[in-house]
């Protein structure tokens, strides 16, 4: 899937569409920490992954994004630290300027008001004004992967961030991911049309049927009955 077809199709979809077809799909469902958010609100963002593992100096940045191809997403590294930030102004109008989709940071950014000016899609966990405070050696592979909270991923890996957070899904399987996140979505919205029109989500699904049929049988669960009535609202 090229840059501009991922763009087009997530830009109809949000990260919770892609998460539930990541389950549905049965692939790990792959968020950045709680607390990644976009520096810009409202802003969305999609890409191969660009991985740059931070070791004190920003020459790791700049040789990534050097590699990087139209529309990859740099994916900063800097081990969630929260005493230091490790992307600011320069590094995000670099970025764009290549380019580039966004920034994902695993750590902190700084130039807050610069980088709403840029407009570039950057998420972090949030922002400090002191920017690297040591100098450590630079990993060998610092290029090749890059750690967001509990989850490693390489330029095999794409991004996604909306306003609820960042998502990676793995390349090879986007395209099941996004079909099934195309087919949540319409179920969804059908689902909140006739919420609309006077026909409750508990009519909807057959709650009652549920609570019966579990009366009878305790191991019936909700998600299993779900699925027997073609519903997306959990997976």
């Amino acid at each position: 899937m090229d840059h501009t077809e991922l763009t087009k199709r997530f830009a109809t979809l949000t990260t919770a569409h892609l998460a539930d077809a990541c389950l549905r799909a049965r692939l790990t469902v792959r968020c950045a920490p709680a607390g990644t958010r976009g520096v810009i609100p409202g802003l969305k963002l999609g890409g191969r992954v660009r991985p740059a593992r931070r070791s004190g100096s920003v020459d790791v940045f700049l040789e990534a994004i050097t590699a990087a191809r139209p529309g990859d997403v740099l994916v900063a590294d800097n081990q969630g630290r929260q005493d230091e930030s490790c992307v600011g102004d320069l590094i995000t109008a670099e970025v764009a300027s290549a380019g580039l989709s966004g920034i994902v940071i695993w750590g902190l950014h700084r130039d807050t008001a610069e980088l709403r000016e840029i407009g570039l899609p950057v998420y972090s966990l949030g922002s400090l004004p002191t920017g690297p405070l040591h100098l450590h050696d630079r990993a060998a592979s610092a290029l090749e992967s890059a750690t967001v909270g509990e989850w490693t991923v390489t330029t095999d890996d794409l991004v996604f961030g909306d306003d609820d957070g960042v998502l990676f899904v793995p390349a090879a399987q986007a395209d099941d991911v996004f079909r099934l996140a195309e087919s949540i979505r319409d179920t969804e919205h059908r689902q909140a049309a006739k919420i609309r029109d006077g026909v409750t989500l508990r009519e909807q699904v057959r709650f009652s049927e549920f609570l019966s049929h579990r009366e009878t049988d305790p191991s019936y669960t909700f998600r299993r009955h779900l699925r027997v009535k073609d519903s997306a609202i959990e997976e």
